[in-house]
Parts: structure tokens; sequence; C-alpha cells
């Protein structure tokens, strides 16, 4: 029997996953806080994106707009991910010889992040996630 002949006869019945969504519109609604909790999840470093969406009852899809929209700066993420920076402000470039050997030089847009090479990795995707959302 072909995959065509089991879909068009009636005597198979083939259950494979079952929901019963209640409400009046049979749509969840998620606040933009639990959104937000669940893109923080996801981002957590070897985190399969799949599983926090399992988890939550939602599609890949869907947890993957969420932090499309995170990235975009349309949703907020939990404040504990949040971290200030100082930020000095110049006005031109500092002499080339003024500069620590292993500089990096970012440019963002408009902006520059001057990176020194003993940085935290993970300090330093904090400082660019938030110029970049500032953009």
């Amino acid at each position: 029997m072909s995959a065509f002949d089991r879909r068009v006869d009636p005597e198979v019945r083939e259950v494979r996953r079952l929901e019963v969504i209640n409400g009046a519109l049979g749509r969840r609604r998620w606040d933009g806080e639990a959104k937000a909790r669940i893109v923080a999840e996801s981002l957590a470093p070897g985190v399969v994106v799949s599983a926090v969406a399992r988890r939550h009852d939602l599609r890949p899809q869907q947890l993957f707009a969420w932090r499309r929209q995170a990235r975009q700066g349309r949703l907020a993420l939990p404040a504990e991910d949040l971290a200030f920076v100082p930020v000095v402000a110049a006005a031109e470039a500092p002499p080339a010889s003024a500069r620590p050997a292993g500089l990096i030089e970012i440019a963002l847009g408009t902006m520059i992040v001057r990176v020194p090479p003993e940085v935290d990795g993970r300090l330093l995707a904090k400082v660019l996630r938030a110029v970049k959302a500032a953009l």
C-alpha cells in the first residue's frame, strides 16, 4: 500500500498526535514577558532551539520569529541579560601609535567599538547586541 492510499483510505486510522486547544479563538496569546523569557532561554550557549520550543509547546518557527524580533529590537529581553558598560565617546580616533597592540576595531553603522585583546567574549557579545539594537 502506497503512502497515497493510506491518506485516502478511510479504514486506516492512524493518529500520531492529537492536541486539544481550549478557548474561544483556539490561539494562545503570549505576553511580551513570557516571549522574552523563552527567547532568553533559547539564546543560552549550547541550547537547542527546537528543544526549547517543544518544552514550551511552540513550533520552532515561532521561536525563531521571536528571536528575530529580539535582534531587531522589537522584543526586549529580561533585565538579567542586560548589562551596563562604560561608553567613551571620542571625536576622532586616537593615533595609531597610541593604540595598544592587538586592539580590534568593529564598525557597526556609524559606531566603532574598540576591543582590547583581554576582553571577555560574553561581555563583548552583550555590548555588540546593545550597539546593534541602538542602530
